[in-house]
């Protein structure tokens, strides 16, 4: 006979934080969000920790280099999509890498025979609007001049003309000996100037690398940027368990910082080949999160495979259609309270706490707060990132509106077949995820400024300055559907409802 579990399964729509005590000291700006990213042994600090307890999603929509770097510099990390070619996986994750090292490899290169039309083709592709003119065109090559905007102007140059005449070429620029020069003087050099950036050069004049005057701007204003020991921003990739032996060892060579299998279900003996495999390559050096699981047995199963973190979630994400297609899964509440109680009970016998995400069914800002406070210990989010500027998806206006194209891995165009663990299909027979259109919402900067600001403001309202301390005073009570009705505002004519559908 099947077993049935004897309680419902709920969603985080279902429950409200109770108020607890607070004190003069729980105001919002001493509330700390930092939480572990991977596992550690009681009393030892975990090798990676965040600086928020978000991450963004292992999609195609949602996760490539551009958002890992607007990601990190809030506090948290970026798993970039694995589902496209090793190399272009390797590629998002080192230019990650080489964003905010301070010496920057020039990675948009030209020659002086490039034309004007070319190098704006070239800043379209890569956001980039210095280039460096070398020799050969190679990002190492003699230098022989740098084009920023400054030096053209497309209304009243030929698009044909040639960089040669219009660069800043080497005799006036200002540059660093690569082999003596310190961080600590290039960005003095660049002040004492007022240069944007500083090449640096070694004995042939061969360009070596760029410090940027941006990246010591941005090391100000983002206080809470998340760099690893060489001040490089922390970066996650994703794999799956078919091509891991190919795909692990050309991240790890790109820097990633962290890795996490991509996968339907997580309960499979492919994720704990794949950990396994890992483990005894690269020893556990190499951090690698699993998932995804919804009970206790999933969780014990994955704990003991190897798992640095565990993601907890099956078919509650909003382009998920995994439980219509296929009737499994669990409402993401129930498997992450579940999980989390499996998860104490593991430290409790063996002394190592692995960190728990819970991937899927954050519709509000709230729902993050409940998730901290069921146990988890960060989130990931695919919806939430999608919707901004830094998505790699295209912003499209459909009646008025601005949206964002959004699609699951699970769908048609992701044809991510890699991610479904059925012992040698290539190609999906049926979706399970769908693709969509989500508002479009502005800068992740600002957005997730705000989501912060929510979760910490309960926090306090909980009497809790850490996440930790949220997990252990929390009082969380479910709610009716009339609860949830009375929750939202209601009985009244709300004003700019009113007026736009009077438009």
């Amino acid at each position: 006979m099947a077993y049935y579990f004897s309680e419902a399964s709920h969603t985080f729509g279902e429950y409200l934080l109770v108020p607890g005590y607070s004190s003069t000291e729980c105001i919002p700006a001493n509330v700390s969000l930092k939480t572990p990213l991977v596992k550690f042994k009681k009393g030892e600090e975990p090798s990676i920790s965040m600086n928020i307890p978000l991450t963004s999603a292992i999609m195609q929509a949602v996760s490539d280099d551009k958002m890992a770097v607007a990601l990190a510099k809030e506090g948290g990390v970026s798993f970039i999509y694995g589902s496209q070619s090793i190399e272009n996986e390797a590629a998002m994750v080192a230019r990650v890498k080489n964003y905010k090292s301070g010496f920057v490899r020039s990675d948009s290169n030209i020659l002086p025979s490039t034309t004007l039309r070319e190098v704006v083709d070239l800043k379209e592709r890569t956001g980039h609007s210095t280039m460096a003119v070398t020799e050969d065109g190679t990002p190492e090559g003699k230098l022989l001049g740098i084009v920023t905007s400054r030096d053209y102007r497309v209304t009243r140059m030929s698009m044909d003309t040639k960089v040669a005449d219009f660069m800043t070429p080497f005799e006036k620029l200002i540059w660093a000996d690569a082999d003596t020069t310190s961080l600590k003087d290039a960005n003095n050099l660049i002040w004492e100037h007022k240069l944007n950036m500083l090449p640096l050069i070694d004995e042939n004049q061969r360009l070596k690398y760029m410090v940027f005057r941006k990246d010591y701007t941005d090391n100000k204003e983002n206080t809470n940027e998340l760099i690893d020991a060489q001040k490089r921003y922390v970066v996650g990739a994703g794999i799956n368990t078919r091509d891991y032996a190919e795909r692990v060892p050309a991240l790890i060579a790109a820097g990633a910082d962290v890795l996490c299998i991509d996968s339907s279900e997580g309960f499979s003996e492919w994720q704990k080949i794949t950990l396994e495999y890992i483990h005894k390559n690269f020893g556990n050096e190499v951090k690698v999160g699993a998932g995804n699981v919804v009970d206790r047995e999933g969780f014990r199963f994955l704990a003991e495979a190897g798992a640095d973190f565990i993601k907890v979630g099956i078919g509650g994400g909003s382009i998920c259609i995994t439980r219509e297609q296929k009737g499994i899964g669990r409402g993401q509440a129930t498997a992450l309270i579940d999980v989390v109680a499996a998860r104490d009970e593991y430290f409790a016998e063996t002394g190592i706490y692995i960190p728990v995400c819970s991937d899927g069914g954050i519709v509000h800002d709230y729902h993050v707060t409940l998730a901290l406070a069921m146990g988890a210990d960060f989130v990931m989010l695919g919806r939430y990132f999608s919707r901004f500027d830094e998505s790699p998806t295209n912003k499209v206006k459909i009646k008025g509106n601005y949206l964002k194209e959004y699609w699951g891995e699970g769908s048609n165009r992701a044809r991510n077949w890699q991610r479904y663990d059925m012992g040698g299909d290539k190609k999906l027979s049926f979706e399970e995820g769908v693709d969509s259109y989500v508002p479009y919402a502005g800068s992740l900067k600002d957005n997730v400024t705000v989501t912060l600001n929510k979760v910490r403001s309960t926090m306090c309202n909980c009497g809790a300055l850490t996440i930790p301390e949220l997990q252990k005073n929390a009082k969380l009570t479910l709610i009716s559907a009339t609860s949830i009705v009375e929750g939202s505002s209601h009985d009244v004519i709300v004003k700019d409802k009113y007026y736009r559908n009077e438009e």
